[in-house]
């Protein structure tokens, strides 16, 4: 298993489309991050020492915590207090107590006598488990996605949790004591959610709700008036996803708001059990279905999107990762964003992978360009990293910007962030503070933008949705390839 990984991952390559370089990925410590039955994975830099690190949920072995240093990974999930051996279907990082270092939530499958969800306390990177403290025993359900999001804009992180087989939870956080408050504030949806983000798509000052549904559901997608959400998926246009309508077999698995087409709104995408769905966010609350004119209906299985700018030509280019279900494990694919469709430019040996599940975009090495982590859950799949072979030159232009509250906390998913040519109008990028992401994960880290060649400055805004409230905060004059934090909100 360990040869043919290394045979077959020394160098990922894809031949060149047009005149544009070709992706290239390079396997990191293939021999480590071999082992197979892997499902959730999400980054944070747990130990504040600089790096990211990368959590990786397994289906019935331990559960790995890979501390980086400097681009080289060391599983120290034992002696962190987190190497639980219980099938793990969702992870999701956040400053849940609000005390500068990234708290852990686990989500397992069900067990008699034991919570589905399990939360840990992070102090100086060891952890504790505080799940019966903070009021967040779970007996039962299928957990997907979480996220730790501060919905009610108080200044701490709540956590929202989409269920398969129950309604869903927002765990509202009270001086670090959760209760469920979704039924009262019109979340408690129960149809069959597996994915959801958090955005504030009509910008209005507050943080709405898409949630993607299985099994013939249609999706929603709350807008919050106040506190108070109503689903309004039907009259946006993305209650189906792109997916035909109440067909048993189709759902959407994976929702993720994105800039795709690079006009400073979020726009939503669909990963399906049917085509996959693009839909342009118009803005005054409608989105208009692109996947067609994109090239990108593409009907298959897919279990997660993952944007990033890859080849930091400004655009955000896409992985989708196809499912494993009924024996089968379904295409993965790899496309370049030129500003009008999308490209399939996947490298042969990405494709030959048994990856499916989780996917995520990070930049491990501290190059400046983003590398891309994947696990497989079947028993020849495995959960490897991928270094970005990006020339040096190009890798340096890539942007990190992390987003805190006004007290330096990192309790702001779903701001927005947006970065210009200096002293224009220019728009470079558009990215959100991670809300939800993967497969069943939320990651805590920079988000990223490449900066095209022949940009030198740059002027990063961002606007933290807060209580009504839209205020850009801006840091201007900012060099490619830098790493900024920026305070917004209280």
């Amino acid at each position: 298993m360990l040869i043919r990984i290394l045979g077959l991952l020394s160098v990922l390559s894809v031949a060149a489309v047009a005149q544009v370089s070709q992706p290239m990925f390079e396997a990191m410590q293939p021999d480590l991050l071999g082992a197979p039955s892997a499902f959730a994975n999400a980054f944070a830099d747990f130990d504040n020492d600089g790096d990211l690190d990368l959590f990786v949920g397994f289906d019935g072995k331990p559960n790995r915590l890979y501390r980086n240093d400097q681009g080289v990974f060391t599983d120290v999930a034992a002696a962190a207090g987190v190497a639980d051996t219980r099938p793990t279907r969702a992870v999701a990082w956040g400053d849940m107590d609000a005390d500068g270092d990234a708290d852990l939530l686990v989500g397992f499958t069900p067990r008699p006598g034991a919570s589905v969800l399990k939360v840990y306390r992070n102090d100086a990177g060891t952890f504790a488990d505080v799940t019966a403290a903070s009021g967040l025993v779970v007996a039962t359900g299928a957990v997907r996605q979480p996220a730790w999001v501060d919905v009610d804009a108080d200044g701490d992180l709540d956590l929202f949790v989409a269920y398969r087989d129950r309604a869903n939870a927002l765990y509202r956080n009270d001086a670090g004591t959760f209760s469920d408050v979704a039924q009262a504030w019109g979340l408690a949806d129960a149809r069959r959610t597996v994915g959801a983000v958090w955005f504030d798509f009509d910008e209005d000052g507050d943080l709405d709700l898409a949630d993607a549904n299985m099994d013939g559901d249609a999706n929603g997608l709350y807008r919050n008036d106040a506190g108070t959400f109503t689903d309004v998926a039907a009259e946006a246009g993305v209650a189906w996803g792109g997916r035909a309508p109440k067909h048993p077999g189709n759902g959407t698995v994976r929702v993720c708001a994105a800039d795709v087409d690079h006009d400073g709104r979020f726009d939503l995408f669909a990963a399906n059990y049917g085509p996959l769905g693009f839909f342009s966010n118009r803005g005054q609350g409608r989105f208009d279905d692109r996947a067609a004119a994109w090239g990108i209906a593409i009907d298959s299985r897919y279990d997660a999107c993952a944007f990033a700018d890859f080849d930091h030509d400004g655009r955000l280019d896409l992985y989708v990762n196809g499912t494993v279900t009924g024996g089968a494990s379904w295409q993965d694919s790899l496309f370049r964003n030129t500003g009008t469709a999308f490209v399939d430019v996947t490298p042969a040996s990405i494709r030959r992978l048994q990856a499916d599940h989780g996917v995520q975009w990070a930049d491990v090495d501290g190059d400046g360009d983003l590398d891309l982590a994947l696990t497989g859950a079947r028993s020849d799949g495995m959960h490897l990293v991928l270094r970005n072979m990006l020339p040096a030159a190009d890798a340096r232009r890539g942007l990190h910007v992390r987003v805190v509250d006004g007290r330096g906390r990192a309790t702001l998913a779903g701001a927005e962030v947006r970065v210009f040519a200096a002293g224009t109008t220019r728009l470079i990028g558009a990215r959100l503070v991670d809300s939800g992401s993967g497969y069943d994960s939320q990651n805590d880290m920079p988000v990223h933008v490449g900066v095209p060649a022949g940009v030198s400055r740059v002027d990063v805004q961002v606007i933290a949705p807060r209580g009504g409230r839209r205020v850009p905060v801006w840091q201007r004059g900012v060099a490619p390839g830098s790493t900024i934090t920026v305070r917004a909100g209280r």
